[in-house]
């Protein structure tokens, strides 16, 4: 199945429009995952999507806590973020063998969203 995946646990696709460039794809065709585990439950069900948008913080708790400088201290945090969901992602497109699926970091946080791109990236490269 061919999908377009939104990981974000506030904005709707049309908010994350306003500050990215997409996929001229309905909204209506987006399947919106508000956390980490609906984001896992989701590839699980339906299998690598061919877009993803990430968000990096996931919850009230990652916005600004323990943040010092450009490191963000992922272990101390008990609910997953953007970056855990993106690793997990990677890991799902090593297993098949595949490359990672385009994808944008809708994302607030620079920090995160460097981690994010860095990690997926990385990743890209070597495949």
């Amino acid at each position: 199945m061919s999908y377009y995946l939104l990981l974000d646990d506030i904005r709707k696709i049309s908010d994350v429009r306003k500050y990215c460039t997409l996929p001229n794809i309905p909204d209506n065709e987006w399947i919106l995952v508000r956390s980490y585990n609906e984001f896992v439950t989701t590839i699980n069900k339906l299998g690598i999507p061919k877009f993803v948008t990430y968000d990096h913080d996931l919850s009230d708790f990652h916005y600004g806590h323990g943040l010092r400088g450009d490191v963000i201290p992922y272990d101390s945090y008990k609910e997953k973020t953007g970056y855990d969901a993106a690793r997990y992602l990677v890991n799902e497109c090593m297993t098949k063998g595949v490359k990672h699926p385009q994808y944008v970091v809708h994302s607030m946080n620079p920090v995160g969203k460097a981690n994010i791109i860095n990690y997926v990236e990385s990743y890209n490269k070597s495949y």
